[in-house]
């Protein structure tokens, strides 16, 4: 049903208006997708006019996305160009803007920490020795500073070379459904692989000219992680449809079929030994298989489900996250396989962890630390104290938006190394954000738009000169980094 007011215009008019009206009608009407949207069934009791009008004004945003894009990529014009364009002050604006704490990533707040733990995190030792824990209290770094973190003001200042960008490198579009993991190749600067929600692994190239090498299909079900093997030479994958999956990038062919009785949730490669592979499955283990016979070594259970996980540099430890939003230390054997659990840390945000990842050394923490992310936006990040089997001590926290999806976050390890702590990440908004973790105001320095869905993967390559990004529409876009002195 459409409202009497819309053919309320007279079609005999002859001034150039009403042509023009009639014109922009008649090629709305030729479009297919515009009467899709309009006779879609409704729900018996949802008003006729509203749905319709709803999903007519949806379907021409999400086109205006596409259409400026286009316009962008064949301008000529750079990614900066662009953004400042969007950015722009309306007439009547101030020159600056009040802060409003409900966008992306604005909430934050660094945590004291006197002791190593925490208010917002509760924990558990399975070696609790007083030698142990007074070695904790020795080795924990003490940071104190809080603050609350707000929106930062436009307009903005001019781009630091750390985060600025330059453009888009290249774009893959190849896929129609969502892009639910994307990984650079291990110290490779140019191949890049992605699954997607229909099953599929595209491996490609961002090398000139970018191409893609191999679409690998054999999941029935979303792809929910991947892992390169550290030659490049195999990607192990893991899918909601109870398997895992070992691929040959070269042949673009798959090896080896591992069945389970659950959804696979996560999967990595050990950093030291290759033929081991360690897999978090929705049945709360972490299962070790030898990636040679696809034969089970250990498992050790687990509270409830695991969602995500990273090992550290020497594969002597492994951290993991469940979908209760606690934290894992997990010790592993690099010559038998053996993993037992060590520490686990509580959190007060019972949601899935969807990031945990590891970096070998922060100048923020003065050592090893470690990121993770949760599905309701809680960020935290930790030191990790190697001396005392990974335990972890919350350094920081910042409350981004809650996540509908399972949005990922990334360290942007060189960037902080000449600069700050930076923390990239997805966004419902179609956007990707940075975040300096030093700043106890303004944490949120810098945003990438381009997307015209829900950014859902982030990754870096080797030389982080390349950002790639996944969104829920399939697109993945790589950003051109601007180079530093």
């Amino acid at each position: 049903m459409v409202d009497p007011a819309v053919n309320s215009i007279s079609p005999g008019e002859d001034d150039p208006k009403s042509k023009n009206d009639e014109k922009r009608k008649e090629d709305v009407h030729i479009d297919p997708e515009f009467f899709s949207c309009l006779l879609q069934p409704s729900s018996p009791d949802s008003d006729p006019n509203y749905i319709g009008i709803r999903r007519l004004l949806l379907y021409r945003k999400a086109q205006a996305g596409v259409l400026r894009r286009k316009d962008w990529r064949c301008n000529g014009k750079g990614y900066v160009a662009y953004r400042n364009y969007l950015n722009r002050l309306r007439n009547g604006e101030s020159l600056q803007t009040p802060s409003r704490l409900s966008t992306p990533g604005q909430s934050g707040r660094w945590l004291p920490s006197p002791s190593p733990l925490s208010p917002s995190f509760e924990a558990d030792s399975w070696s609790t020795s007083r030698d142990v824990r007074s070695s904790i209290r020795r080795l924990s770094h003490s940071t104190s500073f809080s603050s609350n973190a707000s929106e930062m003001e436009y307009p903005r200042k001019k781009g630091e070379l750390g985060y600025s960008f330059v453009g888009m490198h290249c774009i893959f579009d190849q896929c129609k459904t969502m892009v639910t993991v994307i990984k650079f190749g291990h110290m490779s600067s140019d191949l890049l692989a992605y699954g997607a929600s229909d099953g599929s692994l595209t491996v490609c190239t961002v090398s000139t000219p970018p191409s893609v090498l191999h679409k690998l299909t054999g999941h029935t079900k979303d792809v929910t992680d991947f892992d390169f093997s550290a030659n490049n030479q195999y990607i192990a994958s893991a899918s909601l449809d109870k398997t895992v999956r070992v691929w040959d990038i070269v042949k673009g062919l798959c090896m080896r079929v591992i069945y389970g009785v659950c959804s696979q949730l996560c999967i990595r490669f050990h950093p030291m030994n290759n033929n081991f592979l360690s897999v978090g499955n929705a049945d709360k283990e972490i299962v070790v298989f030898n990636f040679s016979t696809g034969r089970a070594i250990q498992k050790s259970k687990f509270d409830s489900e695991v969602t995500a996980m990273d090992h550290d540099h020497t594969g002597q430890l492994i951290f993991c996250g469940d979908s209760q939003g606690c934290v894992y230390t997990v010790s592993m054997n690099s010559h038998t396989g053996a993993i037992s659990r060590c520490h686990r840390t509580k959190s007060k945000h019972k949601s899935p962890v969807t990031t945990v990842q590891y970096r070998t050394f922060s100048l923020l923490a003065g050592g090893p630390v470690l990121l993770t992310l949760n599905r309701d936006g809680s960020l935290s990040f930790f030191s990790v104290t190697l001396e005392v089997q990974g335990y972890l001590t919350l350094r920081c926290a910042l409350k981004l938006a809650p996540r509908l999806h399972n949005i990922r976050a990334s360290f942007c390890p060189l960037l902080s190394l000449e600069k700050g702590e930076y923390i990239v990440a997805g966004s419902e908004d179609t956007n990707v954000y940075f975040y300096d973790l030093t700043k106890p105001r303004h944490t949120c320095v810098n945003k990438l738009q381009g997307h015209s869905y829900p950014v859902i993967g982030i990754a870096w390559n080797h030389g982080e000169n390349l950002l790639a990004s996944s969104d829920f529409g399939g697109t993945v876009i790589v950003w051109n980094r601007a180079k530093t002195n």
